[in-house]
């Protein structure tokens, strides 16, 4: 209980200095000043004068800064300072399915084919199949997100569209689950695609190295020793000790990625999820906007660094027998 707690302080600071850093960048930027842009163009000093009085402007930096967290955190009212009267605590939350839809999916896509590829790979080490998975694997790792889902859409949404194979293809945008499952699958699968591609290349290669390593263990020899099959010693002995790291990698990945790491497929496919709202925060220089897609960013990435403390020890006994001793 302790540790948990301690876990929570821990986040809680780190959610604070996050908050204060990006604030204190954005008002060090140069035309970062947002009562131009809330009064508009030719607008009178009279008019900007009551408008730097009327959001606090013309306060102390640390006055605007407490008042910011609570309308932000408590009374949960702050509201855009580019579309006058938006909220943006709603904004996040209504991209959010869109994000976890995108990342979700993905994800399960890379992880089966990076186990898949891994298990093969560690299997028959350094023959023509191995060669052949790790040099796709570098591929995807190596072709950036970006351009293939420019790629993708090229080819499924103008030149071949039309055709048998690319009919299917819904327009860019998103379709919700409840309005039709068969269009939230149809929207979402060529950027599942596109987003799980160079994640699966990844830890394919981490988690072929982690069965090789693991192959020369004594539980291992062990194993073959008693005559069970190579398939059956892989899977059950060593992937059970090779999640580990996979466990970590998959966690930060998966938080930074539902917390607006996504942006770039997301923008590609005109997904409205974090990322694409991050993105238009930060062109339109929202702080209000920004403020909170950053702090929703930060909080999936601490959680998953105590969720990832907790799969640990759930999946190796050693840390709960040190934990207890301690």
């Amino acid at each position: 209980m302790r540790s948990v707690a301690l876990r929570l302080g821990q986040g809680a600071c780190v959610l604070v200095g996050i908050s204060m850093l990006v604030f204190a960048v954005f008002f060090a930027t140069p035309g970062a000043d947002p009562t131009a842009r809330i009064a508009g163009r030719g607008a009178s000093p009279q008019i900007l004068a009551r408008i730097r009085h009327d959001y606090g402007f013309d306060r102390a930096l640390p006055v605007q800064y407490i008042r910011m967290m609570d309308k932000l955190f408590v009374a949960r009212d702050l509201t855009s300072f580019v579309d006058h009267g938006e909220r943006v605590v709603p904004e996040v939350f209504a991209a959010a399915p869109v994000t976890l839809s995108l990342v979700g999916g993905a994800a399960i896509i890379w992880v089966g084919l990076s186990v898949l590829i891994g298990v093969v790979c560690a299997l028959w080490p350094n023959g023509i199949v191995d060669r052949v998975l790790m040099g796709l694997s570098v591929l995807l790792l190596s072709i950036p997100v970006f351009w293939l889902g420019e790629v993708v859409n090229l080819v499924t949404q103008s030149r071949y569209h039309d055709t048998m194979l690319f009919s299917w293809v819904p327009p860019l945008g998103y379709v919700p689950f409840l309005q039709s499952p068969s269009g939230w699958f149809r929207s979402l699968l060529l950027p599942w695609l596109v987003l799980s591609s160079s994640f699966a290349g990844l830890y394919a290669r981490v988690l072929r190295a982690e069965l090789m390593a693991a192959s020369g263990e004594d539980y291992m020899r062990t194993a073959r020793a008693k005559g069970l099959s190579p398939l059956r010693i892989m899977l059950n002995h060593g992937l059970r000790m090779s999640w580990l790291g996979f466990v970590s990698l998959f966690g930060l990945d998966v938080a930074q990625l539902i917390g607006g790491g996504a942006l770039l497929t997301e923008v590609v496919f005109a997904l409205p999820g974090v990322g694409h709202l991050t993105y238009r925060a930060l062109t339109d220089l929202d702080l209000p906007l920004i403020m909170a897609t950053v702090l929703y960013s930060a909080a999936f990435v601490v959680i998953a660094n105590a969720l990832v403390d907790l799969v640990y020890l759930a999946l190796d006994p050693r840390l709960r027998t040190g934990t207890r001793h301690g």
